[in-house]
């Protein structure tokens, strides 16, 4: 996916999982609030894996205002915009989720590989 990573890809029932997992985690930093952003990051990534960019920008983004702290919410929101040529957008997004999560590995890859195409 233009050279860029995913929070984790895998195959079969950890695939369907992960998108779970992240939203319970979400859950537990966030709130009540946080179920709204599970819903949104499970949805948008979907949309993401299905090329659907607009619908995942959307989602994202929305999950993005509930949930303004979630790490891998932004990684994904870069994802987004990068599949739809947003750079600037994604490098943005990218930044912020390794300012969030210094230890989120897939969101520092995405961020070396939007510096990068950016220059």
């Amino acid at each position: 996916m233009l050279g860029y990573t995913p929070v984790m890809r895998t195959r079969g029932a950890m695939a369907s999982l992960l998108p779970l997992a992240v939203g319970l985690a979400l859950a537990v930093v966030t709130g009540c609030a946080s179920f709204e952003a599970a819903r949104l990051y499970r949805s948008g990534t979907e949309a993401l894996d299905r090329g659907d960019t607009n619908t995942a920008i959307r989602d994202l983004e929305r999950a993005a205002q509930v949930a303004p702290y979630a790490s891998p919410v932004q990684n994904h929101l870069g994802l987004a915009y990068a599949a739809a040529g947003r750079n600037g957008e994604a490098l943005s997004a990218f930044r912020r989720a390794v300012e969030l999560d210094c230890e989120n590995l897939a969101a520092e890859v995405n961020l070396h590989a939007a510096e990068e195409r950016a220059q």
